[in-house]
């Protein structure tokens, strides 16, 4: 295959992702968090200042809010100006002012503002595609690069204005570009390693693992490489110089371009209390922060550690979930493995047991018993950057395991990227070591059909990427049972149940809904809210239609364990209804009462 014609195919495939991510958005409504997010992503470049939702970096939310800026948007300034100091829901009660009640167009808000993550995604796809080139050649990078275009997870997440598909853009290109200092340390690469590595601190508070990370592989490429003290001070002092380069030049500038004009007395009073609710961090390092908050230079570091320490925070806290038929307000170790398997497409699982069962097979047949240590060091220095990955997935999934933030698979979204590069290049290995043609041939045309399975699975969800779930869960049908939250349900098929309502003739709906959309602006005065806390089923009328999202449904309905104390059993009367009406996007429940 020639250059030119993997180019065009990889563009091409690169231009059906973005039609499908920009055509499976057209009735959706915001999710729960992109109401806050592109709230404050509005005022940052609004108004430069950073009040808002501080425990995400902005540039994620400054470019979703850039094309906001020409659509002449009402500001909701008495929302803004009379909201409480740091209440956590201030980004909430904005954004849902700025969308809902300012006179706004918040379909045309959502459209616009989702571009700029689209663009994100599409760069994501272009660089994996050309790094993937340069290190397997032309074939197995279409190949990875149709494994990323039909990810049902990228696809899921790529569309919103969210962090997570940001951080896997950040965790890549900082990646990259380190190996490259690595390899060949000219100050020219030192520079641009930490101007990369600045701007991937912008994305996802979660990258701050970026930074062991980088201290494990630069002390191995160091020490094998030339294995001597030398040299390996020599690499650990450009690597404090490319952290450095992204803190100053990179962090700094950003974050101060965002608190231009957030006035030094409301940051340095946020600042405290906001730490003040934080009793579980260290005192020395929340004094830290209120001390820099309170230096006019050190301003913009001050807001980035706020944000990292309310970050960690809420790692450490966790959140109520619902899974597996269980409500906990602690988390599982077997939340990201389940849903892992139950949510990233069967054929690709199949693609991995066949490298593993491809390596299991070489360790054995080359004795790797014996000489482990040399034979494992060449392979190191030899395939550098696929060790890299692995390292970053032992981390990544690490924390992640250890965690206590159970809401959603799209939190190690940052390690699909590195995954199934791993995988693709099991797969050229595993056909170089079959000799035979005919065995090969067989090989690939397995390989190929599992590709196949794979974007079929991935198209047979179109437009709902948020709810798939593969064949082993039983299909997204089955999702409700496993997860919610932004696994399933994140507030995104309220326009869909409206649209329902009209093809059907329904006047008059009950209504108990999750996410980030109004039930108000869309429905009028066709809803009616339905308070779960203060009324009974009973008081439903006969022949009434009773609506509910799949995320208080089952929260309402599940087993309370791990510390939670409140009563679970609200909707355990929708049993004799089962099964529903109808699903609408399989995210929101609709019953008629009998």
């Amino acid at each position: 295959m020639t250059n030119r014609l993997a180019n065009f195919l990889a563009a091409g495939l690169l231009v059906i992702m973005a039609c499908l991510a920009i055509a499976s958005i057209a009735n959706d409504t915001l999710t729960f968090d992109e109401k806050a997010h592109i709230g404050a992503g509005y005022s940052y470049l609004a108004k430069q200042d950073y009040r808002l939702n501080p425990e995400h970096p902005p540039l994620i939310k400054d470019i979703a809010a850039l094309p906001l800026m020409f659509l002449h948007l009402n500001f909701p300034k008495q929302d803004w100006e009379n909201g409480a100091p740091v209440p956590w829901w201030l980004q909430y009660n904005f954004g849902d002012q700025l969308l809902y009640h300012s006179g706004n167009n918040p379909d045309q808000i959502m459209f616009f503002a989702r571009l700029g993550p689209i663009l994100i995604l599409i760069l994501l796809g272009i660089f994996l595609y050309f790094w993937a080139k340069k290190l397997m050649g032309a074939g197995p990078a279409l190949f990875l690069l149709a494994l990323f275009v039909f990810c049902p997870n990228f696809m899921a997440n790529g569309r919103l204005v969210t962090t997570d598909v940001g951080a896997s853009f950040g965790a890549v290109i900082a990646t990259y570009f380190w190996l490259q200092f690595l390899k060949k340390p000219s100050w020219k690469n030192v520079i641009v390693a930490g101007l990369i590595f600045g701007i991937a601190m912008l994305l996802k508070f979660s990258l701050i693992l970026l930074i062991p990370f980088f201290v494990i592989i630069t002390l191995v490429y160091a020490w094998l490489k030339e294995k001597n003290f030398k040299n390996l001070l020599r690499y650990c002092l450009l690597s404090v110089a490319a952290g450095l380069i992204g803190l100053i030049f990179v962090i700094g500038p950003v974050y101060q371009f965002n608190i231009a004009h957030y006035p030094y007395e409301k940051q340095l009073n946020d600042t405290k209390i906001t730490l003040n609710d934080m009793p579980k961090l260290p005192a020395a390092l929340k004094n830290l922060d209120i001390f820099m908050a309170g230096q006019p230079m050190l301003r913009p570091w001050a807001q980035y550690l706020l944000g990292l320490e309310m970050a960690t925070n809420r790692t450490g806290t966790g959140n109520t979930t619902y899974f597996m038929g269980t409500v906990s307000a602690q988390s599982r170790i077997d939340y990201f493995p389940t849903l892992y398997l139950f949510k990233v497409p069967t054929a690709f699982h199949v693609l991995t047991l066949i490298v593993l069962i491809w390596l299991a097979f070489c360790f054995i047949k080359n004795n790797a018993f014996k000489n482990t240590w040399p034979k494992l060091r060449d392979w190191i220095l030899r395939y550098f950057d696929f060790f890299a990955m692995l390292v970053f997935l032992g981390i990544y999934w690490f924390t992640s395991l250890t965690g206590n933030l159970n809401i959603g698979l799209r939190h190690i979204l940052p390690t699909f990227a590195f995954t199934y590069m791993l995988v693709v290049f099991g797969l050229v290995e595993f056909l170089k070591g079959i000799k035979s043609e005919k065995n090969k041939k067989i090989a690939k045309g397995v390989i190929a059909a599992l590709l196949a399975w794979f974007v079929f699975s991935s198209l047979s969800i179109f437009p709902h990427y948020l709810a798939y779930y593969n064949e082993l869960a039983g299909g997204p049908d089955n999702g409700y049972k496993i997860a919610v939250d932004s696994n399933l349900d994140w507030g995104q098929d309220l326009k869909r149940l409206d649209i329902w309502m009209q093809d059907n003739g329904v006047n008059k709906i009950y209504l108990d809904y999750f996410g980030g959309g109004d039930p108000a602006y869309y429905l009028g005065d066709k809803y009616i809210n339905w308070d779960n806390n203060n009324q009974s089923f009973l008081e439903l009328p006969k022949g009434s239609y009773f609506a509910v999202s799949a995320n208080q449904m089952q929260g309402q309905r599940a087993k309370a364990v791990m510390g939670y104390d409140q009563p679970t059993n609200k909707y355990n009367w929708l049993d004799q209804y089962e099964p529903p009406l109808t699903k609408i996007g399989y995210s929101i429940f609709v019953y008629q009462i009998k």
